[in-house]
């Protein structure tokens, strides 16, 4: 079922899209409106390949601004794909600016471009960019009056005519729209064509990512804040993960490197995996990097439509195989989906809610004792030197995921499997299956113990 269809889904915010031909500087407008490094820049054409989506704040109006994709007529597969997603995208927005190059001038690709804005019936800004010299403006922009559109010379290497750009964001936007300014946070990750822009697609209802055959296609990381059953989130979809020796392309290496920022600044990751394939070696990489990062997960298992229809007990089979290869955390979430069909969301939202409560669990200290001192009970007490390290009681900490602090007189004694014995026991006793947590072991001088 389509989210957007029973109106579950939407997304706030005056949008304001930045488009243009390739390498004209779109992605420098939005990292300085944006004062941010969201979008990837480099003097090569083509590198913004997604729709990238950022809060802005000009001058107290609250936008989303988004960098599209370099519009151009070349006949490769990716230049095909952004002119189709940008031509779609443009009528969900409410405000363009295009970008255009002052050094070369107009070409007909430019005149492609406005008459694809102009469909929209969107309020557009012409900015003619690579204007270096402040007497060269009227020269540089004397191509594109035809267009009746107000026109800005500018270098954004420079900051030139930044200020006129935002000078007209802040007198086209309204003041009545609501910006997202929080949401639980999601970054979704996974090896290449395992179907994450595809779902990012299904959870969004637009035509946001780019979708293709071709491993790769998604370069940077994009932020797209969205509502469901009144929560706000925020789904950052994040460029394939390869092994490092197959990083040949410096754009790739940003990519991978963007996909662990996004890690880093998320509540939850979705770990997307091919259904046909099953969890591999290298999803068994990235799950470690996951929990290195302290973060919650789910486990995603896509393209299960086709999966179920070709393997035999496709879902008992496939969760083994998670046993298997994520034997370090194997009380992982699991979630079958189809990106295409739109099968399984609702479950996935279960599961992101779950994870979330679990996330932000707080237990009494008077209840983790009493639990804490009936567990040792259970085991022999860990043995430190030729004496036995008695622990005096159990707190939790501030920190997310829920992670706890055992006082006793021989912390270093408190080996790796009695850690492990301590988790499962928590995450048995107060519910917290299914997320990272740890101990930490602490010196205390309780009850006249001297020092190690």
């Amino acid at each position: 079922m389509s989210l957007n269809a029973s109106n579950e889904i939407s997304l706030l915010a005056s949008k304001v899209a930045i488009i243009g031909r390739p390498n004209v500087g779109k992605s420098t407008l939005f990292n300085i409106l944006t004062d941010s490094r969201k979008s990837v820049v480099k003097d090569r054409a083509g590198v913004t390949r997604d729709i990238i989506i950022e809060p802005a704040d000009i001058w107290g109006k609250k936008i989303d601004l988004i960098d599209t994709g370099g519009v151009t007529e070349s006949q490769d597969l990716f230049s095909k794909l952004i002119k189709e997603q940008v031509s779609d995208f443009l009528h969900s927005v409410d405000f363009i600016i295009a970008v255009m190059d002052g050094r070369i001038g107009l070409v007909p690709e430019d005149r492609d471009i406005i008459k694809i804005a102009k469909q929209t019936g969107r309020p557009m800004l012409l900015v003619i960019n690579k204007v270096d010299q402040h007497h060269e403006d009227d020269i540089a922009k004397a191509d594109f009056h035809e267009f009746g559109l107000d026109v800005v010379a500018a270098s954004f290497e420079q900051r030139r005519g930044v200020a006129e750009v935002m000078e007209w964001i802040q007198k086209v936007v309204p003041d009545n729209k609501e910006t997202i300014k929080e949401g639980e946070r999601i970054a979704m990750v996974g090896k290449p064509n395992v179907g994450k822009s595809s779902l990012c697609n299904q959870l969004l209802g637009a035509h946001r990512m780019l979708v293709s055959e071709v491993a790769g296609t998604t370069v940077d990381s994009v932020d797209s804040p969205f509502i469901y059953n009144e929560k706000k989130y925020i789904i950052v979809d994040t460029a394939g993960l390869r092994r490092q020796s197959r990083r040949e392309d410096d754009i790739e290496i940003i990519s991978a490197f963007k996909s662990k920022e996004s890690i880093r600044r998320c509540d939850i990751v979705l770990l997307v995996v091919d259904g046909l394939e099953g969890p591999t070696e290298q999803d068994a990489k990235i799950m470690q990097q996951i929990l290195e990062d302290h973060k919650g997960v789910i486990v995603v298992a896509n393209k299960s439509d086709l999966a179920s229809q070709e393997v035999p007990q496709y879902r008992e089979k496939f969760k083994e195989q998670v046993k298997q290869n994520f034997h370090f955390f194997i009380d992982v979430p699991v979630v079958f989906t189809s990106a295409m069909t739109g099968a399984g969301l609702d479950d996935l939202f279960k599961a992101i809610e779950e994870v979330s409560n679990k996330l932000s669990t707080k237990i009494s200290t008077g209840d983790l004792n009493n639990f804490f001192f009936e567990t040792i009970r259970k085991a022999p007490a860990p043995v430190w030197g030729i004496k036995n390290v008695k622990f005096y009681y159990l707190t939790q900490t501030n920190q997310v995921p829920p992670a706890f602090i055992a006082f006793a007189n021989y912390p270093d004694g408190v080996t790796p499997s009695y850690r492990r014995f301590l988790i499962k026991h928590i995450k048995e006793e107060f519910n917290l299956h299914g997320i990272p947590i740890r101990i930490f072991c602490m010196k205390s001088r309780r009850g006249g113990e001297k020092d190690a």
